[in-house]
């Protein structure tokens, strides 16, 4: 139900530390954020493909990927720059484009397909428990990161209850419609999930129990210190540095 389709890879990013890799993504993220000029966000850009580079994504998938937040920013650019005012850039009939709306326009482009492709490169490249794993570690709180661990391994649980209830509706000759059988039928069939999914965690719970469990998840992975990560390391404090620079000298 949840595809990972660039956690499993052999590149140089898959090899560096966790906790490097989401550091570098959330600082890299905070600077943009805050960004304007346009020479530093096209930098960021080219320091994100290239990040996507090193990690060997699947480029079909990337631009799947981007499919989504690309039809955000085409309506974007369809009405923010006619409707923002300012000096006028160009006219095409009775439509003035303003110089404000079209650089909003670009900016926003620009910081949103680098978010998504450093993101891409640095985070999505791990799957979700090693993800939680990483941020226990890095000191977030322990019940956010459990209830995120949590919820990751039972919605594929959560998953099979549906379809097995909806195969014996349709066993019993069940065709949706617009009437009232209908919605009480899948008013029963959420409620059935609720129920059944309340009883799977009361047991599971109970098995953990009797497992040891303690109020921690403990993970046997080890990443020790190697070349890679204090590569890594340097790359990112000389190209964070630069993109400031960049941005805080003009």
């Amino acid at each position: 139900m949840i595809r990972e389709p660039f956690a499993l890879g052999r590149s140089w990013v898959h090899r560096i530390d966790p906790r490097h890799r989401v550091v570098g993504a959330v600082a890299f993220t905070a600077l943009v954020a805050v960004s304007h000029n346009f020479l530093t966000l096209t930098a960021a850009l080219a320091l994100a493909l290239a990040t996507t580079g090193l990690a060997h994504l699947d480029t079909r998938e990337v631009f799947r990927r981007l499919f989504g937040p690309g039809l955000f920013l085409m309506l974007i650019w369809l009405v923010l720059p006619w409707s923002f005012e300012g000096p006028p850039l160009a006219r095409i009939g009775p439509i003035t484009l303003s110089r404000p709306g079209v650089a909003l326009c670009a900016e926003i482009s620009l910081k949103t397909v680098g978010l998504l492709l450093i993101f891409m490169a640095l985070v999505a490249t791990m799957t979700l428990d090693t993800l939680g794993h990483t941020l226990s570690r890095l000191r977030l709180p322990d019940k956010l990161v459990y209830l995120m661990l949590i919820t990751y391994r039972y919605l594929f649980v959560i998953e099979q209850e549906y379809q097995r209830l909806m195969r014996a509706i349709r066993i019993r000759n069940f065709r949706a419609g617009t009437n009232l059988h209908s919605y009480r039928t899948y008013a029963y069939l959420v409620g059935m999930i609720f129920v059944r999914a309340s009883e799977r965690a009361r047991r599971v719970h109970g098995a953990m129990v009797c497992r040891g469990f303690c109020g921690r998840f403990i993970s046997l992975r080890q990443y020790p210190s190697s070349p890679n990560n204090r590569f890594f390391a340097a790359g990112l404090v000389f190209s964070l540095g630069v993109l400031a620079y960049l941005e805080w000298s003009n």
